[in-house]
């Protein structure tokens, strides 16, 4: 059974994005193909970057950073639940890739994007740059969600189309699929 871990991109208050992350655990933690893990980083609060040193050299020097390590260390794919600020990705998200490198390499990465009409697929394209560039394997599986807000229920529940839903199914087998392809970088 291999690693998720879902990633929030923000940690402003008030963010509807902790609901939809919220709803894509719920989708994903039945499959027994993973062993599954919400990480928030509003709970996480990790500071603006704040490491002495470049972290491919991995001495770290803050406990906030060697646990964020760990938890990343002991990951084999991640989804990331990314909203759209300015049609770009929010900071938080850039920050919490930044504060490490190696242990992100050989990963694939699945991207669930919400927003207005573009569903952040302009976030998407600019956050995979940062990816590849940490030898991260983003997906072309991901799963835009345009207007996401008229899937938020009263009572704060995201309920979709249920397009949304195969296509998560769809991106799940392919964090599957690539995750076992790269296992063999991983262990290198």
């Amino acid at each position: 059974m291999y690693k998720l871990k879902i990633i929030t991109s923000t940690n402003r208050e008030g963010s509807k994005g902790i609901i939809v992350a919220n709803w894509l655990y719920d989708q994903v933690r039945g499959d027994t193909r993973f062993e599954t893990e919400l990480l928030d980083l509003a709970v996480i609060g990790l500071p603006f970057m704040s490491e002495p040193n470049h972290p491919r050299l991995q001495q770290y020097q803050f406990d906030h950073t060697k646990k964020w390590s760990a938890t990343i260390e002991n990951s084999d794919a991640f989804i990331i639940v990314l909203s759209e600020y300015n049609f770009g990705f929010p900071a938080p998200i850039k920050n919490a890739l930044d504060y490490l490198f190696n242990e992100w390499k050989y990963k694939a990465v699945g991207i669930v994007s919400y927003g207005g009409v573009s569903g952040g697929l302009r976030s998407t394209q600019m956050l995979k740059q940062v990816l590849t560039t940490l030898s991260m394997t983003p997906l072309m599986e991901s799963v835009p969600i345009p207007f996401f807000s008229k899937y938020i229920t009263d009572d704060e529940q995201f309920q979709p189309e249920e397009t949304v839903v195969k296509s998560v199914r769809a991106m799940l087998t392919e964090i599957h699929r690539w995750t076992e392809a790269l296992t063999p970088l991983r262990r290198k």
